[in-house]
């Protein structure tokens, strides 16, 4: 990512170039102003928190050390750890201030800032998830589902990438708990590394081990679960106007087919009006598939998890094997695509979609394919 790469600090000097940051970035002048708990952040308004995080992540030997491309990649984390605290930011009736949301917010946010930005897949999504699980090292310890987490964050990212980033939130603010925080952070990188998950991805036994895994809680993670999957079924994602049609056409010719496009149009609900009658058919028809055994795909935007839940939950039910392909293209090619369109959707329902974003990681499916249809 050229943006970054010029900020980036580097040697000799390892400065941070404020202005220069502020100039090329919105989103960072908006943390300009915005108040914290005066408790945890006595340095002031999120803006200064995180031109110290910046600070203290320039100052350690440990990223110091990496390669430069890993050290770009982390201080682009840690400069939009915080991106969505402007929108999630309230203070109580008691006065005090607080920012709940902000991890995952933030993870939609640097999806679609980094997506406007033509950052590569895998460096987005791996930026991605570590703002979104930025603060777990804090608390690890208090959380049950930890292993998930952890593992979770090892194929989308690396847990000593998130132990970088705690530490240099944590140093780069004015509390009272910072040494006790810094014990917690050091027990998170030692109970990942006991994981054999700290920098390289979590092994499973198989593709089918891992689902199952996610999907059912206290599951040995050891535990080679014998595959007996009936049929398998293509899941796709992806925005409007991505060419989702043209995919299923080269890539799964003649299998059937349930279409959310072609349902809205045979019940004639537009895009913008209530969804449940259109998704309520499209299970009904992928049931009938399930109970024969026979693959087949499932056409629709499915841009969050939620929504992608209640496609494989059901397929899981009838014990399929679920490949989740996830297609996206540069903004300007979607929208001219989606303009094309015999009917295309509203630019308004399409930014709010982008909104919801959420790409299909490997903690839902058998098999997770990332690939841009620019061409």
């Amino acid at each position: 990512m050229r943006v970054f790469d010029e900020l980036c600090p580097a040697p000799p000097l390892w400065r941070v170039p404020w202005p220069e940051i502020r100039e090329a970035f919105a989103w960072v002048r908006r943390l300009s102003g915005v108040p914290q708990d005066a408790v945890h952040h006595a340095e002031g308004d999120v803006e200064v928190h995180t031109r110290m995080a910046c600070e203290a992540l320039a100052a350690s030997p440990a990223w110091r050390a990496r390669p430069a491309e890993e050290r770009v990649r982390l201080f682009a984390t840690v400069l939009m750890h915080d991106i969505a605290k402007p929108d999630c930011t309230q203070t109580g009736p008691d006065g005090r201030i607080t920012a709940h949301g902000h991890s995952r917010r933030g993870d939609l946010m640097v999806r679609r800032v980094l997506w406007e930005l033509g950052a590569p897949i895998a460096w987005r999504e791996h930026v991605a998830a570590l703002v979104r699980h930025h603060q777990v090292p804090f608390w690890a310890l208090e959380r049950p589902d930890l292993q998930q987490i952890a593992f979770r964050v090892s194929l989308l990212a690396r847990n000593d990438d998130l132990v970088l980033l705690a530490t240099a939130d944590i140093l780069g603010r004015i509390c009272s708990d910072t040494e006790e925080v810094m014990e917690n952070i050091a027990l998170y990188e030692e109970y990942c590394a006991e994981q054999g998950c700290l920098d390289v991805p979590r092994v499973f036994p198989s593709d089918h081990a891992r689902f199952w895994y996610f999907r059912k809680p206290g599951r040995d993670p050891d535990y080679a679960a014998y595959d007996d999957s009936r049929c398998s079924v293509t899941v796709l994602s992806g925005l409007p106007g991505v060419g989702k049609d043209h995919w299923i056409a080269r890539n799964r010719p003649g299998l059937p087919v349930v279409s959310l496009d072609r349902l809205r149009a045979e019940l004639g609900v537009s895009p913008t009006a209530d969804q449940r009658p259109v998704a309520a058919a499209a299970h009904e028809e992928a049931r009938v598939h399930l109970r024969a055994g026979r693959p087949f795909v499932w056409n629709a935007t499915n841009v969050s998890r939620m929504l992608r839940e209640q496609c494989t939950g059901l397929i899981a039910g009838y014990n399929g094997r679920i490949e989740l392909v996830s297609l996206e293209a540069p903004p300007d090619v979607l929208r001219a695509r989606n303009r094309a369109r015999e009917a295309p959707v509203p630019d308004a329902v399409i930014d709010r979609l982008a909104g919801r974003w959420e790409l299909p990681d490997p903690t839902e499916a058998h098999t997770v394919d990332w690939l841009t249809t620019a061409s």
